[in-house]
C-alpha cells in the first residue's frame, strides 16, 4: 500500500504539542481508553462495508489502540504514525502489523491504495486544507473516511467538575473544549460530507490508572511534570471525596465522523 521509494514529507513538521506524546509513550499505552465494540459496528453500517478483508490505514496510529481493534476485526491494517516514541510502543503491542513513519498532511500512501482511512484521536493533529485531499487521493472510489474521538460525557457532574479544575490550572485550550472535543472543525474546505455518529460507553479503573490516563493529554505535556505534580495532588483529594474505594468510572462519548470518497 505504499508507494515505493517513497518517504514522509517534512517540509511542514507536526507541531511541538502534537508530537508532545512521545515523551510520555508508555504512559500513554497503560493508560489511555481504547473503544467500544459499537464503534466498529456504526464503522461497518455507515460504510457499507465489512471490516473483514477491508484494507485500512491507521493514520496517527499512536500506540495502536484502533489499530489492534480493527485488525483484530479482520481488517488489512497498515498503520502510520509520525512519532518515533509512539511507534516503539506499537511495535511492542503489534508487530505483526505494518508500521510506517508519516502524517496526514503527506500520506506514504500509494494512489487509490486503501478503502478505508481511520483517524482515532488524531485527525485534529492535521492541516486539512492538506489532509483532506491526501485522504481523497489515497481512498479508492467508494471509499471511507472515518475519523473518532472520546470525549468526556459532559452531563456527568464529576467529569465537569475535574475540566473546570483542569482549565483553572492550564488555562483555556485552544485545541478542545472541556469534552475534550477539537475546537476546529473536522473539514473547513467543504469537501467532504460527513455522517455522525454519539457512542456512550464507560470503564472502571484504578484512581492512578485515571490520572495516568489524563496527564498523558497534551496539555499537561507540553507543561511539563513540575506543573502536573502540582494539580495531581489536589485532584487526587478531590477524587478519594468522589469516590472512595479508589476506583472511577470514566464516561465518555466516542464522537464518529465518517464521509464517503466520491
Amino acid at each position: 500500500m505504499t508507494s515505493p521509494g517513497t518517504a514522509p514529507d517534512t517540509t511542514a513538521p507536526l507541531t511541538p504539542r502534537a508530537l508532545s506524546f512521545d515523551t510520555a509513550a508508555s504512559q500513554y499505552a497503560a493508560n489511555r481508553p481504547s473503544y467500544p465494540p459499537t464503534l466498529l459496528d456504526a464503522i461497518e453500517e455507515l460504510s457499507g462495508n465489512p471490516l473483514t478483508g477491508t484494507r485500512v490505514a491507521d493514520i496517527g496510529a499512536g500506540t495502536g489502540l484502533a489499530t489492534a481493534l480493527l485488525h483484530a476485526r479482520g481488517a488489512e491494517v497498515i498503520a502510520v504514525e509520525p512519532g518515533t516514541g509512539m511507534a516503539a510502543e506499537f511495535r511492542r503491542a503489534l508487530p505483526d502489523v505494518p508500521l510506517v513513519l508519516g502524517d496526514g498532511n503527506a500520506l506514504p500512501l500509494a494512489d487509490r491504495s486503501v478503502d478505508l482511512l481511520t483517524y482515532a484521536q488524531s485527525w485534529h493533529w492535521t492541516d486539512p486544507e492538506r489532509s483532506v485531499p491526501e485522504a481523497l487521493r489515497v481512498l479508492r472510489p467508494g471509499g471511507a473516511l472515518a475519523l473518532w474521538w472520546n470525549t468526556d460525557a459532559p452531563d456527568v457532574p464529576w467529569i465537569a467538575d475535574q475540566a473546570d479544575r483542569i482549565a483553572r490550572h492550564y488555562g483555556a485550550d485552544a485545541t478542545f473544549d472541556k469534552s475534550g472535543r477539537p475546537v476546529r472543525p473536522a473539514d473547513p474546505t467543504g469537501r467532504l460530507r460527513f455522517t455522525s455518529r454519539e457512542l456512550p460507553w464507560s470503564r472502571r479503573v484504578p484512581l492512578d490508572t485515571h490520572l495516568a490516563n489524563i496527564t498523558s493529554h497534551s496539555l499537561f505535556l507540553i507543561h511539563g511534570p513540575d506543573r502536573a505534580a502540582a494539580f495531581l495532588t489536589a485532584e487526587r483529594a478531590h477524587l478519594l471525596e468522589r469516590f472512595p474505594d479508589g476506583i472511577v468510572e470514566e464516561t465518555y462519548v466516542v464522537q464518529l465522523l465518517l464521509a464517503s470518497s466520491p
